[in-house]
């Protein structure tokens, strides 16, 4: 559960950003629209798929371009 506490001289509006700055920062709005619908083990399986797929696709671009950097510096 995420606190704020509202300091002696401090306006709502900066309290309230604060709050805003810890609920993102404990990752409650990603927990809350992941848990927004039930999932069943098929879908869950295919999100995990493409999340890796995605993920290798960037590890792959990153060092193609390393690797054409370095080349084409010589």
């Amino acid at each position: 559960m995420t606190q704020v506490v509202l300091g002696e001289n401090e306006g709502i509006e900066s309290a309230l950003r604060r709050f805003k700055r810890e609920v993102a920062k404990a990752g409650i709005f990603q927990d809350m629209r992941k848990k927004r619908h039930f999932e069943t083990p098929l879908e869950k399986e295919k999100r995990k798929a493409v999340a890796r797929h995605k993920q290798n696709h960037r590890s792959r671009s990153y060092y193609r371009q390393t690797a054409n950097n370095s080349t084409s510096n010589k």
